[in-house]
């Protein structure tokens, strides 16, 4: 389905019943990169999944994006299905989109998962950025593809896993080359660390132990900086832990779940 929001047409689904509970994935996927985490949340929530600005049926605007729009558009979109409040969950892209919405917004989120992402891009990481950008903009995501599925993902995965990563690169390759980029503008941005301390729901915060491109240091930033939150650090996976290890992944949930309903 798709709902006008912020001036742009964001496609979305909604499943389950309860609370309500919005998830936001990552750069260059789209909201099917959730499909393992949906039997599990559809049980305890009424979930509500959309591609962000940019990805998979959404509108991708030319031109740079901002975090802030991100979440407007998020605002524009709970708005216009009426969604008073919701937990959130959002890997990578997605964790900076929820730490940006909870603190322009305060009040709306119940609660927080944010997975294998950080609350603050470092300067020495400034030229990967400006290069995925130029590689997209003279090249297209098809160079883009392997190397983001390294980063992504273990090698022991990678090797056993050949479906995952058709289906995963399918989702990289179709990503448009204006959304990426637009992205790619937005995230080296993010400078929230010394902010986290506003925002005043129960957290989780997510890694894998492999993780290049968010890696544990980061998560442990989030965590020390993000009162009352909690810590998991997830065995054998990389960036996109919720598809390399999803017991794991999805175990941590149910942990955190049943406290905060408690």
């Amino acid at each position: 389905m798709k709902a006008k929001a912020n001036g742009i047409n964001l496609e979305y689904s909604v499943e389950g019943n309860g609370p309500w509970l919005a998830l936001s994935h990552s750069l260059a996927c789209a909201s099917s990169m959730w499909d393992e985490q949906m039997p599990l949340l559809t049980k305890r929530f009424k979930v509500l999944r959309f591609d962000t600005r940019g990805h998979g049926g959404s509108d991708a605007p030319a031109g740079a994006y901002t975090l802030e729009q991100l979440a407007d558009d998020v605002k524009g979109l709970l708005e216009t299905l009426g969604v008073r409040e919701t937990h959130w969950m959002g890997l990578s892209m997605g964790g900076m989109i929820g730490q940006t919405f909870a603190l322009k917004y305060p009040g709306i989120l119940r609660s927080l998962v944010l997975a294998d992402t950080s609350s603050r891009i470092p300067e020495e990481a400034q030229p990967l950025w400006a290069e995925r950008i130029k590689v997209a903009e003279s090249k297209g995501m098809e160079p883009l593809v392997q190397p983001t599925l390294e980063r992504w993902f273990t090698a022991p995965y990678r090797a056993a896993q050949p479906d995952q990563m058709k289906r995963v690169g399918t989702m990289i390759r179709a990503t448009p080359v204006a959304g990426y980029v637009g992205c790619c503008h937005a995230i080296p941005k993010l400078n929230l660390t010394a902010r986290l301390k506003d925002i005043k729901v129960p957290a989780l915060v997510i890694v894998g132990d492999q993780d290049a491109g968010t890696p544990p240091a980061m998560a442990q930033a989030i965590h020390e900086n993000l009162p009352g939150s909690e810590l998991v650090t997830i065995k054998d996976a990389s960036h996109l832990s919720n598809i390399e290890q999803p017991a794991a992944y999805d175990a941590a949930l149910v942990k955190f779940y049943d406290r905060i309903r408690a």
